[in-house]
């Protein structure tokens, strides 16, 4: 299995910095949809995706929120979190399948207003069905484990 490394958590901090006030202090805060700040989700991931920072610093200890969007056919390999993964599916749909091993037949189809609690270390995939919005919490630190090192995208892009 291969961590998220720097490139990850770079990617994360540089979401940290947009206008949608991701700190974790203790003040109250509101997010509209118009001051999420969509960036590529970074080199761990597939291109395709993107992410916007909510809340918290998931690289750091803590609690943290993100937005994720992602197109039709887009797919995750198998891969495991370091810490909880909390999925609510706010439009479109995905499918996720539990295990090591990609099986069409094992996803489940979890659309708009479904949700999906991944404890640490529970192997996963993902294909999404149609074009998805996301929002997944969780605590940190937190990051992706890919089960197959070819999978990852980021031994694509040395």
């Amino acid at each position: 299995m291969r961590r998220a490394g720097p490139g990850f958590v770079l990617g994360v901090l540089c979401l940290l910095a947009g206008p949608a006030g991701a700190e974790t202090d203790a003040a109250h805060r509101i997010v509209t949809p118009a001051e999420l700040a969509w960036k590529p989700a970074g080199a761990a991931f597939p291109p395709g995706s993107e992410v916007a920072a909510l809340y918290g610093d998931p690289s750091k200890p803590g609690p943290f929120a993100l937005r994720v969007r992602a197109p039709k056919g887009y797919r995750l390999a198998p891969h495991t979190h370091p810490g909880p993964e909390l999925v609510t599916v706010l439009s479109g749909a995905l499918r996720i399948g539990v295990g090591g091993r990609v099986d069409p037949a094992a996803e489940q189809v979890v659309r708009t207003g479904g949700f999906s609690a991944m404890p640490p270390g529970l192997a996963h995939w993902v294909a999404v069905e149609e074009d998805v919005v996301l929002q997944i919490g969780g605590d940190g630190p937190w990051g992706i484990d890919y089960l197959d090192p070819e999978d990852d995208p980021r031994r694509a892009r040395k």
